[in-house]
């Protein structure tokens, strides 16, 4: 789900776990920057509105944002950040580190089954010699799509009979089955281990809340050269 400004800044609850992850990913600009003049930073499936309300300390006379999606959205007419539309499973487009850094938050579970998991996890290793993917935890309580309790449990025919039947968080009711299933298959919550195989060169932070898992952050930092 593409989030405006407006919704990002009022979501409060959500935004102090974002405002961590972001702090983060700060650490890792700021790296870069002090070795290099410019800062290229791919954002697979990201939108302008994020980085306007998390990135206000950053540098942007020495930041590059390009946003890829599956297609254009509004982006408020920034300069720094460009778009282009694309496949987060297969980035052919660019050559081997084509960027400095590449940034993915909450989606990798939505490009499909396991076997688009690892292209899109390949496409992001290959594309910057450091990178940043988030994606919420299979584990954690509520949903982090469904907005509801332990619904990632329930079998998929018993989901797709309550998406035919209410609205549940992001997603609206269904209008039949098959928008159903599709909804019920359009994301697939992962867990540690998942993540450590999708990125094993990367420190895999496991983001807490309530006492529960709420998110995995696979993170490489590498010296840049």
């Amino acid at each position: 789900m593409a989030l405006t400004s407006s919704a990002l800044a009022a979501d409060s609850a959500s935004n102090r776990y974002r405002s961590a992850r972001f702090r983060m990913f700060l650490d890792i600009v700021d790296r870069t920057l002090a070795e290099k003049d410019r800062c290229t930073i791919l954002d697979v499936g990201g939108t302008a509105a994020y980085w306007t309300v998390f990135g206000g300390a950053m540098d942007w006379s020495r930041v590059k944002i390009t946003l890829l999606n599956l297609e254009y959205a509004p982006r408020d007419g920034a300069d720094h950040i460009a778009q282009v539309v694309g496949d987060a499973t297969d980035m052919h487009g660019y050559a081997d580190n084509s960027f400095d850094i590449v940034h993915s938050n909450s989606v990798i579970e939505h490009v499909g089954l396991w076997v688009a998991m690892e292209a899109m996890a390949k496409e992001v290793r290959r594309l910057a010699p450091q990178y940043f993917v988030q994606t919420p935890s299979f584990w954690f309580p509520i949903e982090a799509h469904a907005r509801a309790p332990f619904f990632q449990l329930l079998p998929e025919p018993l989901r797709v009979w309550i998406i035919m039947r209410r609205k549940l968080g992001y997603w609206e009711m269904a209008g039949d089955v098959g928008e159903a299933t599709r909804t019920a298959q359009s994301a697939i919550l992962l867990n540690k281990r998942q993540m450590r195989y999708l990125f094993p060169d990367a420190e895999v932070i496991t983001e807490k809340a309530y006492g529960f898992t709420k998110s995995y952050i696979a993170i490489r930092r590498q010296t840049v050269q």
